[in-house]
């Protein structure tokens, strides 16, 4: 209930009187993760989403029919494909953007560019709200503060509910489990690419009963092999997919086999779309990643 009510203050209500009538008009607000007022006059019914993320969100509330646009890279729900490409991520086109008249647009930070983007479309007088993720925490503030922007809240709410009912059962499961794990998680091979302590990655090896043996705090840190032979991690995940496209398997890798991971075959590949970006199928990603890492325990 205190979240529910905490996120409703986001709606402000101003009561204008005139000749003795009163008129309610409700203007929604929120602030997005870079201090920006985002304002509308009514619950966002036209949404472009520039990243992926925000088209999981919306699905997963039964919102997936207020978009209206999409990325070129974007093909995930399904039914997403059926919608016009407005260019990608970083380079979207304001034109294009424009003539679906949104009510909304939803950016996710990641570079620079990311925040340039949003520029002509903010000079166009299109609310745009942009997040930045990088644990649990933040994913469920994110779709709080959609829920609101959409007039959804409740919705939001379940959504939450939901995942974080799923979390406590893998925190349960994994309590009766002893002793530290430590995991290594591969975002690109080769020009090693690994998962920072600033990236949901790192949340999500947590929430799974692991520890990130890479103790940058970046997103994304650039890893040499003998960094990694000096890690010696005991459990080795890596993604496939727009990042790492087609990786030779770790232990099919000459340099690889002196590390203990590969010695002892604790080995997982896994989908990028669930494991590195933020959204509802991140509760996947601990599920799976918790089930590895008990069923090779038990193998000891």
């Amino acid at each position: 209930m205190f979240r529910r009510c905490f996120f409703l203050l986001a709606a402000v209500i101003s009561v204008c009187t005139f000749c003795g009538v009163s008129t309610a008009q409700a203007e929604i607000s929120i602030i997005d993760d870079f201090g920006n007022k985002v304002v509308m006059r009514a619950p966002a019914k036209r949404i472009v989403a520039l990243y992926g993320s925000f088209n999981e969100v919306l699905y997963a509330m039964n919102l997936g029919h207020r978009l209206v646009g999409r990325t070129a890279a974007d093909h995930y729900p399904p039914q997403i494909v059926t919608l016009p490409s407005i260019g990608t991520h970083m380079r979207p086109n304001p034109e294009l953007i424009v003539a679906l008249k949104p009510d909304l647009v939803l950016q996710m930070a990641g570079r620079l560019q990311a925040a340039t983007a949003l520029d002509p479309i903010k000079a166009r007088g299109i609310p745009a709200a942009m997040f930045k993720v990088a644990s649990f925490d933040e994913l469920f503030s994110m779709i709080y503060r959609i829920g609101v922007l959409t007039g959804e809240v409740d919705s939001a709410e379940n959504l939450v509910d939901s995942m974080t009912r799923r979390l406590e059962k893998v925190t349960e499961k994994c309590s009766t489990v002893s002793g530290k794990r430590f995991v290594f998680f591969e975002v690109r091979y080769p020009n090693l690419l690994a998962a920072g302590q600033g990236s949901i990655v790192a949340d999500i090896i947590r929430k799974a009963g692991g520890i990130n043996c890479v103790v940058n705090s970046k997103k994304i840190v650039r890893m040499g092999e003998e960094e990694l032979l000096r890690i010696d991690p005991e459990y080795y995940v890596y993604q496939t997919g727009r990042m790492n496209q087609s990786p030779v398997k770790p232990n099919e890798r000459a340099h690889f086999k002196m590390i203990k991971a590969v010695r002892t075959n604790k080995i997982l590949q896994v989908d990028e779309s669930v494991f590195s970006r933020p959204g509802p199928r991140n509760v996947e990603a601990v599920e799976i990643l918790a089930d590895f890492l008990l069923n090779s325990n038990k193998e000891k």
